[in-house]
This record gives structure tokens, sequence and C-alpha cells, in this order.
């Protein structure tokens, strides 16, 4: 099974059954999803289903290629077309007959080469740049992007005529944060085949490691996935997966997708703090440490932090470790206030009445 189609979750087995639906088709497709879902993954799944399996799938990236050498790509060009074209090119088109062209990022397909684009579709039929012999051909196209081209289509970004001949069974692919219970075969499919491609035995992904896994957001979905989990193969030396590979993610939580909920007013107080105290490397005081950048005293900032039962020891720990080990902890808050007050002496009190004074 393909890389990205690993899985069983309901969203996946949809996708599934569209392209067992599709592939013995010539219809169009077009796949939209978020940028890593796995899009031209699903574009060879048509391909090797479909009749045209023993032809070529003939891939073009319409984004990496300049405007001004697109067409030359896709339709090929004659022998002095233009300055430096000493030989007839065949273009991707044709190397694609009989077989599939993926056309990737389809929504940078320049407007001027739109019309050639939608003749090819409809007619099977070209000319190559500089060309005056038509050149017939049975391609079967699957298009790809990540943009809204119905928008695209409303701000005239995009030609509509186009838009509906590509529209003809759409796909949108889940982004890897819709298919979470899918995660940890993918990660255990990445592990294996990076770890035999770098000559490395791991035999086991420590279960911190799958929960951090579990509760990213995962932005660049199943690529961004493989990318981690190549860093920590690299810096694993022994037959367990090193929790370093999970260090990058904890600089990079997205908005909304903290690594545990919030429940409660001290739950967000002390994530808030937590997170302040690792950017400043749990430095308290200073211009630079966690009390001035959360705008409070360092005395009050320490007296809150006692309160949470945040201390150096919980340094290591993730927010919902942290919830864990308090749980039962509004016994445990009491019990730290009457201890506050006696080892304060109601100087703690007194600094937040100061932080409070009316101006």
């Amino acid at each position: 099974m393909p890389i990205d189609l690993i899985g069983s979750s309901p969203k996946l087995r949809s996708v599934l059954d569209n392209i067992n639906l599709v592939a013995p088709l010539s219809s169009a497709v077009l796949i939209q999803g978020e940028t890593g879902t796995g899009k031209e993954v699903v574009a060879r799944a048509i391909h090797e289903r479909s009749p045209r399996c023993r032809n070529r799938f003939v891939a073009v990236n319409c984004a990496a290629i300049p405007a001004a050498l697109l067409e030359s790509e896709l339709f090929g060009h004659e022998k002095g077309a233009f300055t430096g074209a000493v030989l007839q090119t065949v273009g991707r088109f044709q190397l694609a007959d009989r077989g599939t062209l993926f056309l990737d990022e389809i929504g940078d397909l320049p407007l001027e080469l739109q019309p050639k684009l939608l003749r090819a579709l409809q007619e099977r039929e070209f000319e190559r740049l500089g060309g005056i012999q038509t050149v017939r051909v049975n391609v079967r196209v699957i298009a790809a992007t990540n943009q809204n081209l119905e928008q695209m289509v409303a701000h005239r970004k995009f030609r509509a005529d186009l838009y509906y001949r590509l529209h003809v069974f759409p796909m949108t692919l889940p982004p890897l944060r819709e298919r979470a219970e899918d995660i940890p075969p993918l990660v255990e499919y990445f592990v294996r085949r990076l770890a035999e491609q770098h000559g490395k035995s791991i035999e086991r992904i420590p279960e911190e490691v799958m929960d951090a896994f579990r509760r990213h957001h995962w932005p660049g979905n199943i690529r961004e996935l493989q990318n981690v989990i190549e860093r920590g193969v690299i810096i694993t030396t022994g037959p367990v997966l090193s929790c370093g590979t999970i260090e990058p993610l904890r600089n990079r939580v997205e908005p909304g997708a903290d690594y545990a909920p919030i429940k409660t007013l001290a739950d967000a107080e002390r994530a808030h703090i937590f997170k302040t105290l690792r950017e400043t490397n749990w430095v308290v005081g200073g211009r630079r440490g966690a009390a001035a950048k959360l705008g409070l005293a360092r005395t009050t900032l320490l007296a809150r932090m006692n309160r949470l039962g945040i201390s150096v020891r919980t340094q290591g720990m993730e927010p919902d470790q942290l919830d864990r080990q308090l749980a039962g902890g509004e016994q445990r808050s009491h019990a730290a206030s009457a201890a506050r007050s006696d080892s304060w002496g109601g100087f703690a009190g007194l600094d937040s009445a100061r932080e409070f004074r009316p101006i």
C-alpha cells in the first residue's frame, strides 16, 4: 500500500473507496488538500489501479517550472521555436500518451496557458510550440492543488471552463490532524523504513513519543511527520527511538493545539507560565527572565509557581504530565497557600496588592 494510504480511519477509507471507484475510468480527477497530505501518492494509486498502469505516469509540478518554459514542458517544441531550440522536443503530454499525466499545483498554471490545456483535455490534441502539425494523444489527466480553485475562478485568477473540465471527479484529502488514529501505523512504518535506510535497528517507540505525535497539530501533515521521524532515527543510537525526536515539536505547537486541553483557569495559568519558563530557559528574574515577560514581580511569579506546583522538578515535564502529577491538586493548593502564608510572612500578598493598585 502506498505510504500516505497507510491507516484505517473512516476518512482514509473514504479516500480509498473513491480511488477504487474512479481508477478503472478515464475521467479527469481533481485532488484537493493541504500541503503534505499525499496528493501525488493518491494520483499514483489511481494510475496503478487503472487499465493504464502498464503505461507511463508522468508528473509535472506547475509551480516549479518558470511560466516561460511551461508550455514547452507540457506540449514540446519544434526546432527553431525559440533561441536555443536546436532539436524537436516531445512534451509531457505526448510522453504520457495512453498513460496518466499528473499536474500538481494546477492553481499556479499561467492564465495564458489555460486555454491550450483546456483544448488538450477536451479534444485530446495540441500543437507543439512553434509547430503547425497537430499531435493527438490519449491521456488521462489528474490535477492537484492546495488552493481554492472555486475562489480563484470568482476572482478571475483561474478559467471557469478549465475548472469545470478538471472538476469531473473531485477528491479532498483529509489533513493528518483529522485522522489521528492513523498516526501510530504511519509512525511505525516510517521508523521501520527509515531505520533500514540508515542502517539502524530500532525495535521500540516510547509511549511519550507516540503521545506527542498524536497531540501535535501537524500543519505540514504526513511530509512533516516523515521529516520529524527521520531526524529522530538519525539521533537514535540504540534499539529505542530517542525521546529527542519530539523536541522540535515542543517549540512549534500550533495555536489551539496545546499538549493538554485547558479545563480550568488554573490549567490555563499553569500552561502559560510553563511555556514562558521554557522560553527563558527557566530563568525567573532579571530583564530577560520569565517574570519580566509575564509583567510580574519576581516574588509574585515564584508564589504562583509554588501555588500551581511548578518547580525545577517539573522542568522536563509537559503540561499534561504536570496535570497528572497534580491530580487532586486542589487540596495541595490549599496546603501550599497555608505554607506560603507562613514562609512569606504576608510579603506575597503585599506584592499582589501592589500589582493590582489602581493608577
